[in-house]
């Protein structure tokens, strides 16, 4: 398998440090609100390596953060602008204050729900879900080690800040350069502040007067943690001091991966992850989902308008992770119509004598996702073989083998028989005479019509197909 590493700036072979072994650390959910899709698109990139990795022979280990401490509101650009005792407001906290909940409420309800969605998109689950609030401890230890180090100081406001100019080669992900970092308009440069460099972070922040939910003790005071702390104490101590792959969106590729980077590799003394790996942006409708937009869409909305989840997952396939995508709810029904036909086809080949895969289809498919995860390609062998004249044995044997690591449930309906409703089978026959009238219009509203029935209807050599959406 060959994955795009964004410090090398190319694709790389990935060869487990510990043979037959993949350690992959996914940063995973701030749970102070639900995972939206393009949060969803990120985390399936990780499933998506861990089941090529084990077609290829090789068992994996994932853990994945769970962020319900720490992630400040401002935690963007310069290490998180976060001056000030108790800094920027943290989004779990925040949240809870504006509910009027605990904030151990918020961040467990929202955790509950990411793994209701994963489930959905049919993601396997990682081996650990750390929690950030449950290794307080291991980041102390670290940040005192950092501290002993000379990479880390004690600032006059009793928060701990990661000395940036300790690391020269601090950027590399980014590609940001520590000479080229300025203050942001939230800093001003002229003013006191605890730190000694504008692009220090804070690893530990104080707590102050008015924080009273998720602060414990320390050597330094009364405080929570920085965001960036727990991915290295956490990556470290449950996966090694060396790293296979570590996954995330490229909006966290600064600065919380370069700070992480920086942290871990000043904690052990070289570098710890082998490959980063970014998932690009997701649109929607063409423009970046948020609030003000109305345009966030969860995996709720998908279920709620009847389509089946795993559609929305085949959405994703049918784009490489490392291209910005445009997701539309066109693009997703169209991937269910596509879902609908596929699970159609693989119950009419199951009834057919089992065949062997022919080694061209499976050699290209795997060729394929291979290729750092070449979705699209993969997909469109399998639109080859669905036409393909070959036995259809085979053609069920191929898409069951391959929907291994596409995960999208395709052997469903094999074995189960539906009763189709009398009114859609009168629907069907009014819809073939418009479309031998070639009464177009009149053959799109029936359609329609049979879509809000809960039916979805496929045209093929054969004629008209009928299925529940």
């Amino acid at each position: 398998m060959r994955l795009y590493d964004t410090v090398a700036r190319a694709a790389v072979t990935i060869e487990p440090i510990t043979p037959g072994v993949l350690r992959v650390y996914a940063c995973g959910p701030t749970v102070y609100r639900d995972a939206h899709v393009g949060n969803m698109r990120t985390f399936l990139v990780t499933d998506l390596i861990t089941r090529v990795a084990q077609d290829e022979g090789v068992r994996t280990q994932v853990v994945q953060n769970i962020t319900d401490v720490g992630h400040m509101a401002d935690d963007t650009g310069l290490g998180g602008v976060d001056e000030g005792q108790g800094g920027a407001e943290d989004r779990v906290v925040r949240e809870a204050e504006t509910t009027g909940s605990s904030a151990y409420d918020v961040a467990r309800r929202y955790e509950a729900s990411f793994h209701r969605d994963l489930s959905a998109l049919n993601i396997h689950p990682a081996d650990e879900y750390p929690r950030a609030s449950d290794w307080i401890d291991a980041m102390i230890e670290l940040i005192g080690q950092l501290i002993a180090s000379g990479h880390a100081y004690v600032g006059d406001d009793g928060s701990v800040y990661f000395d940036v100019r300790s690391v020269p080669d601090y950027g590399r992900i980014s590609g940001n350069r520590i000479e080229d970092l300025r203050a942001g308009h939230k800093f001003d440069a002229d003013a006191p502040t605890a730190k000694r460099f504008h692009a220090d972070w804070a690893l530990w922040k104080h707590a102050g007067d008015t924080r009273t939910q998720m602060v414990w003790d320390t050597p330094w005071g009364r405080g929570f943690p920085g965001w960036h702390i727990e991915c290295s104490a956490m990556s470290v101590r449950l996966l090694g001091p060396s790293i296979d792959i570590h996954t995330g969106g490229i909006d966290l590729r600064f600065p919380h991966h370069e700070d992480e980077r920086a942290q871990s590799n000043a904690s052990v003394g070289h570098e710890v992850v082998n490959t980063w790996v970014h998932a690009e942006h997701l649109l929607f409708d063409g423009r970046k989902m948020s609030k003000s937009a109305g345009n966030v869409v969860l995996v709720d909305d998908v279920v709620e308008r009847g389509i089946d989840p795993l559609a929305l997952r085949l959405a994703f396939l049918q784009h490489r992770y490392r291209q910005q995508m445009n997701l539309t709810w066109s693009v997703i029904e169209g991937a269910a119509t596509t879902l609908s036909r596929w699970r159609v086809r693989v119950a009419e080949w199951a009834t057919s004598p089992s065949r062997p895969i022919p080694d061209a289809w499976r050699d290209e498919f795997r060729s394929a996702v291979a290729d750092d995860l070449d979705t699209p390609r993969a997909l469109q062998v399998l639109h080859q073989v669905e036409r393909d004249p070959e036995d259809a044995g085979a053609k069920f044997e191929f898409f069951v083998w391959a929907d291994r690591i596409l995960g999208l449930d395709m052997a469903r309906d094999v074995g189960r028989t539906r009763e189709v409703p009398e009114e859609i089978l009168d629907l069907l026959e009014d819809r073939a005479r418009a479309r031998a009238a070639k009464d177009w219009t009149e053959s799109d509203a029936i359609r329609i019509r049979i879509l809000e029935l809960g039916y979805q209807v496929t045209d093929g050599p054969e004629g008209q197909t009928v299925q529940p959406r």
